[in-house]
């Protein structure tokens, strides 16, 4: 079949010759392509979308194309291995990837994750011949292949060494299987993030997240604090408990907050007794259960197995632990059981126990073999028998009718009632006279025996006369009435779009807009000849030349304006409604693009005030032939004569412009000239490192500063500032917010100290709404120790301070998108070898003390540093109680160092990006990412307390933002070798590499 470009112009030639009122029943169907041949099979390679009556390769040759399966498996007889009717097909394991293959199984069997996968655009196949070998390349294609073998491929199993090849595993290892599966599922939904299917965007999160939320309550108030999360699965402690119910009730269960642990009330104002527990707000359509059987042993410092029964049911009732969701489906039904085989963490085989969704029937999926359960029912008895030791054969409980009883089972899925329907199978003929009309997306996924297909929906391709638009005809299928019937009694939907759905009008329309788009042609040619000619002054008009640049295109949206159904193609009107107009309020485009993109036609040349711009440099005067011609496409468009003067206002305006920059020039240079060292900021004081000569520091806002900087570098396009400013560092009181003691820490980020001498050069260039200073008060004693007071002016405000104080404590126990800085050391040595660096001055303030003596102004007090005052002790806090407005400091005989207040990276510290809200368990798995270190065999520690709860939240263990983190990694001991090593996975776009997760 021709190319859809080809039949597209096929289908329009005859507009040429064929005026608009004679349009026929022949000419709309030439339009619709109702006339053009269909496919017969294998003489397409892929399904023709510009041809209606084409329905070949619709079905998996759209995914697949030729599959040679004999590039999987070496054998002699490919009988004996060929795939009985009505089985699935199994995975090979390739040496200790059962893991691996469990998940892939359970995943295949959710039938809208595979249909979502399907549907994942392939643009490097598309570009390919299908008939050739296709070899995927990325996770999402060999996983689409996968599944695609695993769903069509006629042999018994197949080898799923590409995926794994793909994800960087080592096959001879064997992995954490709960960790393999979060990380993958991240790992999918970043990837189907990224297509331009929206439908695709969200599966991840519509299949496997819900939403619960952290609510603290206070006791006093009953005031209640929610913190919102997302979950794909829930982690349930079976320890001490024999029914999965109780485990549920046990992550919900409330949590007291008292003692140390009191909660800050924001009504009280104060801390107070309170509870914390987990709400359920919302659940998925698949409810993954990861039950903890695999737990960390403290006394050995190994991971063991909890080899106790857990009883679970067929039917799952979720109602009662969901918040507020009275009328919300909650009912679930058991899916599947993935089973762990063995009685050490660290060894054992992997198998699956997974429901079809179509028959209802179980099957034991054990790598290459694929066995049916007798009945409908599932049955685990063997599976509980196998492995065992004579220490921890236990007696089984007895389980109820509708319940199962498991001491390996260690995930769980369950399916969400409801969201399943059945799939029909009709058979689509190549459709004669009468036929029907029915989207092609849908009998793609109808023609997949296991996808839900829902209802028919043919509203997206009506036009605006309720008929079908010419232009979606390649988004459509031909078929006969009969199979149409047979299709909507089974699977309902509208319109229904028959032969009399050929739009007359659309027709009609569009051959008019064709037949003016080809004269258009011809005029452009003519327009672009005249314009060349010289044009005299007194004769003309005026035009923009980003409108003479762009008129045909601005000519032909203008004309399909005309064609009202055109927004139900490229959903806006033609490129010229409202939002694209030219601006009516007076404001100016900022750039030349825009002003060609957003503008009518010589809008480009109007002035904010309705008159010609002043700019001669925008605009070119063209023949009056030429404008006559334009003026027949344009008929609204501004027109300005060749004598026609530019707009006064604007003129003047310029020239206020000119003046203005120039006295903002001369004003910028004029302060920098006063207050140099502050702009390049050099021979800055500190409070650290008080000045011997100078008692007294003024102290103004930092956002002063930098927005004083920001004119002196582009006066003439930034605004002078005229304000200090400094009220902003008072409270509503009038005191000042900050002691010496935070101002010399983290409020250092909030202002800036002057000497004297600049603040005199302050009050002469700008206004001073609050004066603010810090003084010392020095004291000799008799020991020769130094007593030194410092006060500020105006005082501090205690009321003030501690609402501050309370908001920032706050702010470090529910920050998000906060960094904290991760720190590898191999002893107690190495973190202090390597925190070295941070008491060394910074590069910048180095750089100042070298360049002091080149300052002009040497000699000046206020400038000047003598040699004791750079040599200055280390200030010590005496200890002074909080509220007090005073710090007592007592200077030492030894010399000491200058702290920076900024943090610096040292060799072996890397940044990372985490919320208050996210656990420590998820914390050391972007460490395993960035450190290449398991997380069990992390160590770590902050300010000398060891993170150990990977249950319990950053905020709650006292991780706050900006802090360090030391990770101390275990090293490897002797007896691993018998023991499944680490594995090597990640997260990369390349796959899962180096993260070295230990086994079950």
């Amino acid at each position: 079949m021709a190319p859809r470009l080809q039949l597209e112009r096929a289908a329009w030639r005859w507009v040429e010759t064929v005026r608009p009122e004679d349009v026929a029943a022949e000419h709309i169907e030439t339009a619709y392509r109702i006339r053009l041949p269909g496919c017969q099979r294998g003489t397409c390679r892929r399904n023709c979308k510009g041809n209606p009556n084409c329905l070949v390769g619709i079905g998996e040759h759209v995914w697949l194309g030729e599959i040679d399966e004999n590039s999987f498996h070496n054998i002699d007889d490919p009988n004996s291995e060929r795939r009985d009717k009505n089985t699935f097909v199994g995975l090979t394991n390739l040496g200790a990837t059962c893991y691996v293959n469990t998940f892939l199984q359970v995943w295949f069997h959710n039938l809208e994750l595979r249909q979502m996968l399907y549907l994942c655009q392939n643009p490097r196949a598309e570009e390919h011949d299908l008939d050739l070998d296709y070899e995927p390349q990325t996770i999402c294609e060999h996983l689409q292949y996968l599944f695609a073998l695993l769903q069509n491929s006629n042999r018994r199993y197949i080898d799923p060494s590409g995926l794994v090849k793909a994800l960087g595993l080592d096959t001879g290892q064997q992995q954490d299987a709960q960790e393999f599966s979060k990380l993958f599922l991240s790992l999918l939904e970043d990837t189907l993030s990224k297509q331009k299917n929206p439908n695709l965007h969200n599966v991840i999160q519509q299949q496997f997240c819900g939403q619960f939320a952290y609510v603290t309550v206070c006791n006093h108030c009953g005031r209640e604090s929610p913190l919102q999360s997302r979950f794909y699965e829930l982690e349930l402690n079976i320890q001490g408990h024999k029914q999965l119910t109780d485990c549920v009730t046990e992550f919900l269960k409330e949590e007291k907050l008292e003692g140390d642990n009191r909660y800050f009330c924001e009504s009280c104002q104060t801390k107070q007794n309170a509870t914390r527990r987990i709400k359920l707000q919302s659940l998925p359509r698949t409810l993954n259960l990861q039950l903890m059987r695999f737990v960390f042993d403290r006394q050995t410092g190994h991971k063991k197995k909890l080899n106790t029964f857990i009883s679970f049911p067929e039917v799952l009732d979720m109602g009662p632990y969901l918040e507020g969701r009275a009328g919300e489906k909650c009912i679930y039904e058991l899916n599947a059981v993935l089973i762990h085989r063995g009685v050490s963490a660290y060894s054992g085989h992997y198998i699956a126990h997974v429901r079809d969704a179509r028959t209802n029937d179980w099957y034991k999926f054990n790598d290459e073999e694929i066995e049916k359960m007798e009945g409908k029912k599932l049955q685990l008895g063997i599976e509980e028998d196998i492995a065992e030791t004579s220490k921890s054969q236990t007696r089984k409980p007895k389980c109820g009718k509708g319940f199962h009883c498991s001491r390996n089972a260690y995930m769980l899925v369950y399916k969400r009632q409801g969201d399943d329907d059945n799939q029909a199978e009709v058979n689509v003929q190549v459709p004669g006279q009468p036929f029907e009309f029915v989207p092609l997306e849908w009998l793609k996924k109808w023609l997949d025996d296991s996808t839900v297909t829902k209802a028919i929906d043919n509203s997206k391709f009506i036009c605006s006369h309720g008929k079908l638009h010419p232009d979606k005809i390649g988004d459509v299928k031909r078929i006969s009435v009969k199979a149409a019937e047979i299709i909507f009694n089974r699977y309902g939907g509208s319109p229904r779009l028959d032969g009399s759905a050929l739009c007359q009008d659309c027709v009609k329309q569009r051959c008019r807009v064709l037949r003016l788009k080809n004269q258009l042609n011809e005029d452009y040619k003519v327009i672009s000849n005249l314009v060349k000619v010289a044009v005299n002054g007194n004769e003309g008009f005026w035009i923009g030349k980003a409108s003479l640049r762009s008129w045909r295109q601005l000519a032909l949206e203008q004309l399909e304006e005309e064609e009202e159904e055109t927004k139900h193609t490229n959903g806006k009107t033609n490129g010229q409604g409202p939002e694209v107009l030219g601006a009516k309020d007076g404001s100016v485009p900022e750039s030349k693009e825009d002003r060609e993109e957003n503008l009518n036609f010589n809008e480009d040349i109007l002035c904010p005030h309705g008159g010609l711009c002043i700019s001669e440099n925008e605009r070119k005067l063209i023949t009056t032939e030429v404008w006559d011609k334009l003026r027949v496409y344009f008929p609204k468009a501004p027109e300005f004569s060749s004598s026609q003067d530019s707009c006064q206002q604007c003129m003047s305006l310029e020239r206020e412009g000119k003046e203005n920059e120039a006295l903002n020039r001369m004003m910028a240079h004029e302060q920098k000239t006063s207050l140099l060292n502050l702009f390049h900021d050099k021979n800055r004081p500190t409070l650290q490192k008080w000045p011997q000569e100078t008692d007294v520091l003024y102290i103004v806002s930092l956002f002063f500063v930098d927005e004083w900087k920001r004119f002196i570098r582009r006066p003439t396009r930034c605004n002078p500032v005229s304000n200090v400013g400094n009220s902003i560092l008072l409270c509503p009181h009038g005191g000042f917010m900050f002691t010496f003691d935070s101002m010399a820490k983290g409020d250092a980020k909030h202002i800036a100290l002057l000497w004297p001498s600049e603040w005199e050069a302050v009050t002469k260039h700008f206004l001073v709404d609050e004066s603010i200073r810090v003084y010392r008060l020095v004291e000799k004693c008799q020991d020769d120790t130094v007593n030194v007071e410092y006060r500020t002016d105006p005082e501090l405000c205690l009321d003030c301070r501690e609402g501050l104080l309370f908001q920032q404590q706050r702010d470090m126990r529910e920050y998000t998108q906060a960094t904290v800085y991760v720190r590898k050391v191999l002893d107690n040595k190495m973190v202090l070898k390597e925190a070295a660096p941070e008491m060394n001055a910074s590069g910048s303030e180095a750089e100042d003390e070298r360049e002091e003596p080149k300052v002009e102004g040497e000699g000046d007090p206020d400038f000047s540093q003598s040699s004791d005052g750079a040599k200055r002790q280390k200030l010590c806090d005496s200890g002074v109680g909080p509220g007090l407005h005073l710090s007592t400091f007592v200077i030492p005989q030894k010399p000491g160092i200058r702290r920076s207040t900024r943090h610096r990276k040292v060799r072996g510290e890397k940044a990372l990006i985490v919320s208050a809200n996210q656990t420590l368990k998820e914390l050391k798995i972007q460490i395993m990412h960035a450190f290449s270190v398991a997380p069990f065999d992390q160590n770590l520690s902050v300010d000398g307390r060891c993170l150990m709860d990977d249950s319990a939240t950053l905020g709650s263990l006292g991780v706050i933002p900006e802090c360090v983190i030391c990770l101390k990694a275990d090293e490897p001991i002797a007896d691993y070798a018998a023991m499944d090593d680490v594995f090597q996975v990640c997260m990369p776009e390349e796959g899962f590499k180096g993260t070295g997760l230990l086994g079950h």
